[in-house]
C-alpha cells in the first residue's frame, strides 16, 4: 500500500523493492503483501530521508543501505547468497554483475563480505529456511523465518486426481530457471517408453540471453532441449491456478549440488501445495523437512533413481496423487497459512519497534 498519512501518529515506512511498479513477485508476496493485508502505508524508500522504518528487499543498494542512520532497516534476505563460498565463479562475480546492472551504487569484490556488513548493520533480518538463520544469527541476533504469501495466487484447488492421456507434469516459476528440468531429462525419457507423458512448463515465453545484448531467447526451446513433449504456458496470477490444476502431477527439481540452489526455501512447495497439487521435490533441506512433515518423504528425491521411482509410482496411483495433494494441503493450511505468516511479519515489525496497530491505517479514524 504506497502513499501514507501526514499524521505523526502513523510510523514513516519506507520500502526498497525489487522492481518499482511492485510487480516482481518478491514485491507481491513479501513485505508489500504483509502491508496490504495489515492496512499499513508504505513509501518507496530513498537514502535521503528519514524513516521511523525501511524495510530492504535482497537487491536494495546495500552500498548506501548499510551506511543508513537515519532509522531503524530490516532487510529481506530470501536466497542463500551466504553459503556460496567466494571462490564460485557466479559468486566472485556477483558483486560486479550487480554494480553493472545498476543494484548497487559501488562494486563489491567481495560480494558475501557485503551481505555480512548489510546483516550486520540491520536490526533485524528476514531469511527463509532454518540454514540461512543459523549463518545469519552469527552477524545479527534479530533473526526471523518467513515464507511467501501465495493467498492471492489460488483461484482453483485440485479435486480431480483421475490422470489424463498423456499424464501432465507440471513445472513453474521463472524462466532463468527452467535449465533445472534437466535434473529429470534421463527419468522422463526412461519413462516415456512406458507411459504416455507431457510436460508444461508455466513460465516467461522468452528471456534474454546470458548475453543480454544477444537478444532474447524462446523458453520453449531451452525446454525442448530436455524432453520433446513440451508446452509453454505464460504465468499470469489470472490464469495460473486453472493451468497448474489441469497438470496431474508437478515437479520441482533442484540442483543439490550448488549450495545456492540447495538452499532455497520452501516457497514454491507450499505455493503448489495450496492447491493440492501432488509435488514431487529434490531433496533440498527445506524440501525435506516439509515432505517429511506432511507425511509425504518418500517423494522428496535425492539421485535420479530416486526420481524414477517417485515418478514411476504416482504416474500409476490415482489415489496415491490425491493423498500427495491433500496432505500438501492439509500441511500448508495448518501450519503455513496467511494468518501465521501475517504474524510473523508482525513479529518482525514488533521486534525493531514498531507498533503494528499503530502503523495501520485501514480502519482508523
Amino acid at each position: 500500500m504506497l502513499g501514507r498519512s501526514n499524521s505523526p501518529a502513523f510510523p514513516r515506512i519506507g520500502y526498497v523493492p525489487f522492481s518499482a511498479a511492485l510487480d516482481h513477485p518478491a514485491d507481491r508476496r513479501r513485505f508489500p503483501a504483509y502491508a496490504r493485508s495489515r492496512g499499513i502505508s508504505f513509501e518507496i524508500a530513498r537514502p535521503d530521508k528519514a524513516y521511523d522504518l525501511v524495510v530492504l528487499s535482497e537487491v536494495a543498494d546495500i552500498a548506501t543501505w548499510s551506511n543508513y542512520r537515519r532509522g531503524k532497516l530490516v532487510y529481506d534476505l530470501i536466497d542463500s547468497y551466504l553459503a556460496v563460498p567466494l571462490s564460485d565463479p557466479k559468486q566472485l562475480l556477483r558483486g560486479l554483475a550487480w554494480f553493472a546492472v545498476g543494484r548497487h551504487s559501488r562494486p563489491f569484490f567481495n560480494f558475501p563480505a557485503a551481505l555480512a556488513r548489510m546483516c550486520r548493520r540491520a536490526d533485524a533480518v528476514v531469511c527463509t529456511t532454518e540454514e540461512q538463520r543459523q549463518m545469519i544469527t552469527a552477524l545479527c541476533d534479530n533473526v526471523h523465518i518467513v515464507l511467501d504469501l501465495h493467498d492471492d495466487l489460488i483461484r482453483a484447488v485440485k479435486t480431480d486426481y483421475r490422470a489424463g492421456n498423456p499424464i501432465e507434469l507440471v513445472w513453474e516459476g521463472l524462466a532463468s530457471n527452467v535449465y533445472q528440468l534437466d535434473i529429470l531429462r534421463d527419468a522422463l525419457r526412461d519413462l516415456s517408453r512406458r507411459h504416455a507423458i507431457h510436460l508444461s512448463v508455466v513460465t516467461d515465453l522468452d528471456m534474454p540471453r546470458t548475453i543480454p545484448w544477444l537478444g532474447r531467447v524462446k523458453t520453449l526451446k531451452i525446454a525442448q532441449r530436455i524432453f520433446d513433449h513440451v508446452t509453454v504456458h505464460p504465468w499470469t496470477e489470472s490464469t495460473w491456478s486453472e493451468v497448474i490444476t489441469r497438470c496431474d502431477l508437478a515437479v520441482i527439481p533442484i540442483n543439490l549440488h550448488h549450495p545456492l540452489t540447495a538452499g532455497k526455501p520452501g516457497n514454491k512447495l507450499s505455493l503448489l501445495w495450496r492447491a493440492a497439487m501432488p509435488v514431487l521435490t529434490s531433496a533440498t533441506p527445506a524440501y525435506v523437512r516439509m515432505q517429511e512433515a506432511a507425511g509425504l518423504g518418500r517423494f522428496a528425491c535425492k539421485t535420479p533413481a530416486d526420481w524414477r521411482a517417485a515418478l514411476e509410482e504416482l504416474i500409476g496411483d490415482e489415489a496415491g496423487r490425491r493423498e500427495a495433494g491433500t496432505r500438501g494441503r492439509d500441511y500448508v493450511t495448518r501450519r503455513l497459512n496467511s494468518a501465521t505468516l501475517l504474524e510473523a511479519w508482525d513479529r518482525v515489525l514488533s521486534s525493531v519497534g514498531i507498533s503494528v496497530d499503530d502503523a495501520r491505517v485501514t480502519g482508523r479514524a
